[in-house]
């Protein structure tokens, strides 16, 4: 994986319960998807700010059959509203920990919290899950709009069986995200800033130092910035997006991530291009990663 971008739980295992059964009828989730009406698109980018080792290219003409997808990533509110309905433990509460970004972290809980090796910006938070982002004291009742983050690759398909969905393909993920254009490095073009101000939330400043105040420093809401021609929010930035595929076709250890996050910055990880990709194992769960739901037409 690219480990600049997230730790995960490489090293570990954990028994994953079978997913919730889909409902009978179409979840109030399944009705609010976007209808996309799919066709040929030139995915991956040949761009010489990207990472060949990512496999981004080289560009192809893929095509895709019409489908639906989420408008924003789950929120904290819908996922609390799944976890309310089935009992749900995500993979960060069975291990007891998970990874966030240490500069976020107060002292108490950062001084019990030590640095990953490779990456000591990243510190393993006993307790830190989807409901306690930076550990003990922290809570997302102020974040119901946000999205929801510390959720691994198994808990996206457990909420997609529960509401009727599925998780994107990595086509269908890339064709949405670039909302009509063609092979542009952004969902609204080539420029990253429109007259200076930020069309995405990455990170301001020098990593990893805390940006100035009144800049984002960690989650954005959901809809935050402009949509796409597709309708879709916060395709790249804010956080990393889990798909349905293998990183690596034919290998189940990591699945793809699209989408980059509020941590990247040119100087760190330059993956908030449509193009971009990552990876991380299927059990493992950060402070900056959640997912967005499609599903097949009606």
């Amino acid at each position: 994986m690219p480990e600049c971008c997230t730790p995960g739980h490489a090293h570990l295992s954990v028994t994953t319960l079978a997913p919730p059964r889909p409902p009978a009828r179409p979840s109030r989730v399944a009705r609010q998807l976007l209808p996309l009406p799919g066709g040929r698109f030139l995915m991956g980018a040949d761009d010489p700010e990207g990472f060949p080792a990512d496999a981004e290219g080289p560009v192809r003409e893929e095509a895709v059959k019409p489908f639906r997808i989420a408008a924003t990533t789950v929120t904290n509110a819908q996922f609390a509203t799944f976890v309310k309905a089935t009992g749900h433990v995500t993979d960060a509460e069975r291990f007891g920990f998970s990874f966030t970004f240490g500069a976020f972290l107060g002292e108490e809980v950062a001084a019990l919290s030590p640095p990953v090796p490779g990456v000591p910006w990243w510190r393993t938070v006993e307790g830190a899950s989807w409901r306690r982002p930076e550990g003990p004291g922290s809570h997302v009742t102020d974040r119901q709009n946000h999205p929801v983050v510390h959720v691994s690759w198994h808990d996206a398909q457990a909420y997609c069986a529960w509401s009727g969905t599925r998780l994107p393909t990595e086509a269908e993920w890339e064709y949405a995200a670039r909302g009509g254009l063609e092979q542009r490095r952004y969902p609204w073009g080539d420029e990253l800033t429109s007259d200076g101000r930020p069309l995405c939330n990455i990170w301001r400043g020098e990593f990893p130092e805390l940006p100035a105040a009144g800049v984002h420093a960690g989650t954005a809401p959901a809809k935050s910035f402009r949509p796409n021609g597709f309708g879709l929010y916060n395709t790249v930035g804010n956080v990393w997006e889990w798909c349905a595929d293998p990183f690596t076709p034919g290998e189940e250890t990591a699945r793809a991530m699209r989408g980059g996050s509020y941590l990247c910055h040119d100087s760190y990880c330059n993956r908030y291009r449509v193009a971009a990709r990552s990876s991380n194992t299927p059990d493992s769960s950060t402070g900056n990663i959640g997912f967005r739901v499609a599903a097949d037409p009606e």
